[in-house]
């Protein structure tokens, strides 16, 4: 049979570089869709995959654009057919203190997190649903179930990103379609360097990505909504 297909955004550095490889590491052969907007980094990563025995294609993209999304979707689907597995990965973080938030950094840090989750899920689910089977994995955060300072566009859209999960959740459950929102804290991202807070105090990316493996490889009868993952010295 042939091997699924994995379409990671955000798949250029941190979590979405690890579930990537991870991926191509534990599943030989399995068909990676590499999606992000920087194409010289999502190279480096596809060479890394195909070594570890995947096929692997580079999509550059703004998940955040409608058009590109809808562009996206016409290039994976013409390279690969159909996607089993939807890692909606992408986003970015912009700590500020709510008085200080400006419009245009909600907007975009809304954008990042919120809005490409939903188009990049309105692009590849409907066909899972006309197969009656795929995966949806929806990455929040900590931030996405408690509120915390300086984080208030951030907080708003994990909030929204937990929602949309639970709201496919239940609209998709029966055509065979499994939803789940990962919640992870402090995991080590190329935006923590010179931070100074110790390595122990970071989950590993890799450690966080194998979970999204690991709930993927569960029996169909089976679906982890949701799933919480923090370090073991606990928040920072």
């Amino acid at each position: 049979m042939a091997k699924p297909v994995v379409l990671v955004t955000g798949a250029s550095q941190g979590i979405g570089a690890a579930i990537a490889k991870v991926f191509a590491r534990e599943m030989p052969g399995v068909r990676l869709a590499l999606v992000a907007r920087n194409a010289r980094n999502l190279a480096t990563v596809q060479r890394t995959c195909v070594k570890l025995g995947a096929v692997a294609e580079v999509f550059a993209c703004d998940v955040a654009d409608e058009a590109a999304v809808d562009a996206l979707r016409v290039a994976v689907t013409k390279r690969f057919k159909a996607v089993d597995v939807l890692i909606n990965n992408a986003g970015v973080f912009v700590a500020a203190p709510f008085a200080e938030t400006k419009v245009a950094d909600f907007d975009r840090i809304v954008a990042a997190n919120l809005r490409s989750a939903f188009l990049v899920s309105r692009a590849f689910v409907p066909a899972m649903v006309t197969r009656g089977r795929g995966d949806v994995f929806f990455m929040s955060s900590i931030a996405g179930l408690g509120a915390y300072p300086n984080s208030a566009a951030y907080c708003a859209a994990k909030f929204g990103v937990t929602g949309l999960a639970q709201v496919l959740r239940a609209e998709t459950k029966a055509a065979g379609v499994r939803v789940c929102c990962v919640h992870p804290g402090a995991t080590w991202s190329p935006s923590w360097s010179g931070s100074g807070v110790k390595a122990e105090r970071i989950m590993p990316a890799e450690d966080v990505a194998r979970a999204f493996l690991d709930v993927y490889r569960l029996g169909r009868r089976t679906v982890v909504e949701e799933i919480v993952l923090r370090p073991q010295l606990g928040d920072l």
